[in-house]
């Protein structure tokens, strides 16, 4: 399913927006260090990449890479 630029950048944000609520409710990060760690994730590199479909997702499925990513980068 193609989706315009616009379309996929809103999608995407609002998955960001889920995944630093999460991290701040359920790791219990400052909100800066929440946006830390998803604006420098790989995670956020494949969900910048329309190609994955990874916005396509809830995103209670993209946190659960996030979330396996920082546990093996600690």
């Amino acid at each position: 399913m193609n989706v315009s630029q616009a379309e996929f950048q809103n999608m995407k944000e609002e998955i960001v927006k889920d995944l630093i609520a999460r991290l701040m409710d359920e790791r219990g990060l400052a909100m800066a260090d929440a946006f830390d760690a998803v604006y420098t994730s790989r995670l956020f590199e494949k969900l910048s990449d329309p190609k994955t479909g990874l916005y396509f997702q809830s995103s209670g499925y993209v946190y659960s890479f996030l979330t396996e990513e920082l546990t093996n980068k600690q």
